[in-house]
């Protein structure tokens, strides 16, 4: 075939519980993730024997071997034991860089899929899973999609049933970015002395995140959304003035089911019960958005990705 294209969806965070730190020096997580309709796109094309590149329309996203899209065609190339096979990839960047929502994540696990299906080496999603799990935390998750409970560093799914379908209405000042690394850090050194150490208690928190009120929500058994936790946005919101700013804007604005911060930052959402009723709260917010320097999309919850 001459070229293929997918999308690469957005996701966000519904639930970010810091559980303890693991062996590995990871924190271990208890989380909730969506994707959103919100995505990059990624195109592949024929290149010579051998080559593999990749072009991308932001001239601030580096393109070399540091990109998550050229690790996983390299890394799927020496898994399949076929140094031969060549790329030309193509990306319309559309989701914001270092906006803790997953965009380099997600260009990683798309490209697994994408050339997966582009060089015909029918590798199933099984077999796919654990070579996310390598190119990063969030790329198990972003390869499947949809709605999930994620343990581990994030590489442990459980599917969840979704019923609930609402509005998303996202926002990220472009100038402000927070770095994972610093966020995970502070949230050791303010956080720290209530982690928990044991297996035992992991998955004690585990079991109550499956059995929880947001679940239940999200399964259209209970009527009412609870409060989203983050635990990054405990320690992160303080020290960011466009986060706070943020977060009280959005609150103020309709009536938003919930308010939160996803990731590690510093996109924020709030959810409405519909679209008409995000529509409505980002037509009233856009004059303070744009003021405080926010750009701003309405989205929609995404289904599991196939193949």
């Amino acid at each position: 075939m001459s070229s293929l294209s997918l999308r690469a969806p957005a996701k966000i965070n519904l639930h970010l519980e810091v559980l303890g730190l693991r062996d590995d020096g990871f924190h271990e997580l208890s989380m909730v993730m969506q994707t959103l309709d919100l995505a990059d796109d990624l195109t592949v094309e024929s290149a010579p024997a051998g080559q593999v590149s990749l072009r991308c329309s932001d001239p601030q996203l580096p393109v070399d071997g540091s990109n998550l899209i050229v690790k996983a065609a390299e890394l799927l190339r020496r898994h399949c034991g076929r140094p031969e096979l060549s790329a030309q990839l193509s990306l319309s960047k559309c989701i914001p860089i270092g906006a803790g929502l997953a965009g380099g994540s997600s260009d990683g696990a798309t490209a697994l899929l994408l050339l997966n299906r582009y060089w015909d080496l029918q590798l199933s999603a099984a077999e796919l899973q654990p070579l996310a799990a390598q190119l990063g935390s969030d790329v198990a998750f972003c390869l499947q999609g949809g709605t999930q409970l994620c343990f581990g560093r994030g590489e442990r799914l459980e599917p969840i049933q979704r019923v609930a379908q609402p509005a998303v209405l996202l926002i990220k000042n472009p100038n402000v970015s927070v770095s994972t690394p610093w966020a995970y850090g502070l949230c050791k050194e303010r956080l720290g002395s209530s982690y928990l150490n044991s297996e035992v208690d992991f998955e004690g928190r585990r079991q109550a995140l499956r059995q929880s009120p947001l679940v239940g929500w999200l399964q259209g058994e209970q009527p009412q959304l609870p409060p989203l936790r983050n635990d990054l946005q405990q320690v992160v919101a303080p020290e960011n003035d466009s986060v706070q700013k943020g977060l009280a804007l959005l609150a103020s604005a309709g009536d938003p089911l919930q308010v939160a911060m996803s990731g590690s930052g510093p996109s924020l959402f709030a959810l409405y019960r519909d679209q008409p009723a995000a529509a409505a709260a980002q037509s009233a917010l856009a004059p303070a958005l744009a003021e405080n320097g926010f750009e701003h999309w309405i989205c929609q919850f995404t289904a599991e990705r196939h193949g």
